[in-house]
C-alpha cells in the first residue's frame, strides 16, 4: 500500500512541473512537438529511475549524520551532508554521460533521435529536485526510492506530453497576437496546474471522527428542589 500511495502521489499530487514548477526550461523548450516531448520524457524517466536510488544509497551510507557508522564506531560522528549537492550533481552528470555513451555505442539510430535531448537532462533541475526531495522526505528504503524516482519521472513525462499535445493544437487556433508563443503556454500551464490541484484529495482520507457518547447527568433531589424554587422565583 505504501508503494501504491507513493506512486500516485508523486505523479498527480506532487507533480514536478505542476506542483513545484521544476524542469520548466526543458518543459517549455522541448514541448513544441509530441515526438520530441516523448523522447525527452522517456529519457527523464530512465535517468531518474537510476539516479534517485543511487543518491539514496550515497545519502544513507555516506553523507548523512552517522552514515559512516558501518566503517566503525570512530566514524559514527562524521556528518558529510554538506556534500549532498555536489555528490548528487556528480551522480546525475555521470549517469547522463554513461547513458549517452551506451546508447551511441549499441543503438546509433536511437542516439540520433535522443542525442539532442540527453545532454539537457544533466541541467534539468527536476532530476536534482527528485534526489533532494527523496532526502528531505526521508524515504526509508531503496525500493521506495526507486518507486519515487520512476513515478516522479512519469509525472514529468505526462506534463510535457500534455503541453506538447496542446501546443500542437494551439498552432491552428486563433490565438490573440499578444499571447502567441510562450504567453499562451504559460496560461495553459497555469490552468493545468490548477487542474492537478484537484488530485490533492485523492489520498487525504482519514478515519471518521468519533461522535462523543451522550453523558448522563445525575441530579440529586435537593438540586431538583433548588431548581424548581429558582424557576418559581423567576416566574
Amino acid at each position: 500500500m505504501e508503494h501504491i500511495e507513493l506512486f500516485f502521489k508523486s505523479i498527480f499530487i506532487d507533480n514536478m512541473v505542476f506542483a513545484t514548477f521544476l524542469g520548466m526550461c526543458s518543459y517549455l523548450a522541448v514541448s513544441k512537438k509530441v515526438t520530441t516531448a516523448v523522447g525527452l520524457g522517456a529519457a527523464v524517466i530512465f535517468v531518474m529511475a537510476i539516479t534517485v536510488p543511487l543518491n539514496w544509497l550515497l545519502d544513507t551510507y555516506l553523507l548523512k549524520d552517522g552514515a559512516l557508522a558501518w566503517l566503525g564506531p570512530e566514524y559514527a560522528e562524521y556528518d558529510l551532508s554538506f556534500l549532498s549537492f555536489i555528490m548528487f550533481i556528480a551522480t546525475i552528470a555521470t549517469m547522463v554521460q554513461l547513458v549517452e555513451i551506451i546508447v551511441e555505442k549499441f543503438s546509433p539510430s536511437l542516439y540520433n533521435s535522443l542525442g539532442i535531448f540527453l545532454p539537457l537532462i544533466a541541467v534539468n533541475c527536476a532530476i536534482l529536485g527528485g534526489s533532494l526531495f527523496m532526502q528531505s522526505r526521508e524515504i526509508q528504503s531503496l525500493g521506495l526510492a526507486f518507486n519515487y524516482g520512476v513515478s516522479s519521472g512519469i509525472g514529468w513525462f505526462l506534463a510535457i506530453l500534455a503541453i506538447a499535445s496542446i501546443r500542437e493544437k494551439i498552432r491552428y487556433s486563433n490565438v490573440p497576437p499578444a499571447l502567441r508563443g510562450l504567453g499562451i503556454t504559460f496560461i495553459v500551464t497555469g490552468l493545468m496546474a490548477i487542474g492537478f490541484m484537484s488530485f490533492g484529495g485523492m489520498l487525504t482520507g482519514g478515519d471518521e471522527e468519533e461522535v462523543p457518547a451522550e453523558t448522563t447527568v445525575v441530579i440529586s433531589v435537593e438540586q431538583q428542589n433548588d431548581i424548581a424554587n429558582n424557576t418559581k422565583v423567576i416566574e
